[in-house]
């Protein structure tokens, strides 16, 4: 009966998605009113972020069984492109609130999908890709995260003969075999160090499956050797808010692209509702503030569910965020171009911190690298010509280097703004909304 309801509900109010290029001088204003689903904020967030769109403010509300979210990217002036973004959210937006499971996940069933976990080392990458390439698989698109000293990465292979996915069962075990040897690397075996799995169907989106896996192999507890540089860690605290029995969520942290996906993900994944929220970005850094409830209804009750939920944000938060030089490799794609790639980075003793790996069908391929020495350390630009050399001076592109980013931040001003105004709070959104 509930089911019926929530169908004609949704029914008398469709989703609603207004794109307004006016609103505001330097950006493009999105705002989507839609039945509320658990769920639905990280799904919509998701689109934003696949679709490349950088939000700059936002502000989440959903009480009463209603959700809604206005978002501001960077300004968008093709009208071709507005069109597009207001299109693509209704439509996908009305799909979320009538299905299950996500519409804007990479299909696997045209590739064999695997996901690998263990223990990061210099390397890793080369070896998995050479694995592959002596199995005659193909990558067609791949992404590595590595965090606290662990790996993980999401790879959609095919079989290099036939374009399809590998369904031959004892060749794919053998391939299961090899690259879990690859992860164990040389630690005992008796030690769980390294998960994997191969499937041949199924759907998933990357990055919320590299978030799910790094969780669960609680990459969250950082090592006593594994250093972070203070003044880049993200800053996350988290109280309790009495008047309206919420649990409070502050961040502050340097801002990046995706920041938004990562922490409404991590949330999502550990079963908390957001109710209420904001972003604000700087220059340089965000501020987000979030008012949540456990998926049963009850605040964060312990201090030490309290610690958990503060250091898997600062986790969601730091997989991401990765130092190192950033290339792209852009060329014409061929089988083993990954295995060559990383291989060459490995002989001149780089060590890959982040890898997006794409072929597309049009025969080219644009693989984006975050590197430093073996040391952590930045590049020396002697073996940078070197591997550009190797690679080709047209095909590999310096993109950025972290350690060059500049030192000052307008934490002290964006943040001290913040707090000199009247809080979330204050706003009465809480007492409005709830």
């Amino acid at each position: 009966m509930e089911d019926e309801f929530a169908k004609l509900i949704r029914r008398i109010n469709p989703p609603r998605v207004v794109v307004d290029n006016g609103a505001c001088e330097n950006a493009t204003f999105i705002q989507v009113d839609s039945v509320y689903k658990h769920g639905i904020l990280l799904e919509l967030v998701q689109l934003l972020s696949d679709m490349n769109l950088n939000v700059t403010k936002a502000y989440v509300s959903s009480d009463a069984g209603w959700f809604m979210d206005d978002d501001h990217g960077n300004k968008i002036t093709d009208e071709g492109a507005l069109v597009y973004i207001e299109r693509t959210l209704e439509t996908k937006v009305h799909l979320l609130n009538t299905m299950r499971s996500s519409v804007d996940s990479t299909s696997s069933e045209d590739h064999t999908l695997i996901e690998l976990t263990g223990s990061d080392r210099p390397g890793l990458l080369s070896e998995l890709s050479a694995v592959l390439a002596d199995m005659e698989c193909d990558v067609v698109n791949a992404e590595m995260w590595t965090h606290n000293g662990r790996a993980a990465a999401v790879i959609h292979v095919i079989d290099h003969f036939t374009r399809h996915v590998i369904e031959d069962p004892k060749r794919v075990s053998i391939i299961k075999e090899l690259l879990f040897n690859v992860m164990k690397g040389d630690i005992d075996a008796k030690i769980p160090t390294a998960r994997m799995s191969v499937s041949t169907s199924g759907k998933t989106h990357r990055g919320r499956r590299l978030h799910q896996i790094l969780f669960a192999d609680r990459d969250f507890e950082r090592p006593n050797d594994i250093k972070f540089k203070t003044s880049e860690r993200p800053h996350v605290s988290v109280m309790h808010c009495s008047d309206r029995d919420y649990t409070v969520v502050m961040i502050r942290c340097l801002d990046r692209p995706k920041l938004l996906f990562d922490t409404v993900c991590c949330l999502t994944d550990m079963e908390y509702v957001v109710f209420h929220g904001t972003v604000v970005t700087g220059r340089m850094e965000a501020y987000q503030e979030y008012y949540i409830r456990h998926v049963d209804g009850f605040p964060v009750n312990s201090e030490a569910e309290k610690q958990r939920v503060m250091e898997c944000l600062e986790a969601a938060i730091e997989r991401r965020t990765t130092e190192g030089l950033e290339l792209e490799v852009i060329t014409d794609d061929r089988s083993g171009l990954l295995s060559d790639i990383t291989r060459i980075f490995r002989e001149n003793g780089l060590c890959i911190k982040r890898a997006e790996i794409c072929s597309s069908n049009g025969g080219k391929a644009k693989h984006s690298f975050f590197v430093t020495d073996v040391g952590g350390n930045s590049v020396d630009p002697k073996t940078l010509d070197l591997i550009q050399n190797e690679i080709g001076q047209g095909c590999l592109i310096v993109k950025g280097n972290s350690f060059l980013c500049p030192k000052e931040t307008t934490r002290s001003y964006l943040f001290g703004n913040l707090f000199k105004r009247p809080s979330f709070q204050s706003f009465k959104l809480i007492k409005s909304c709830s």
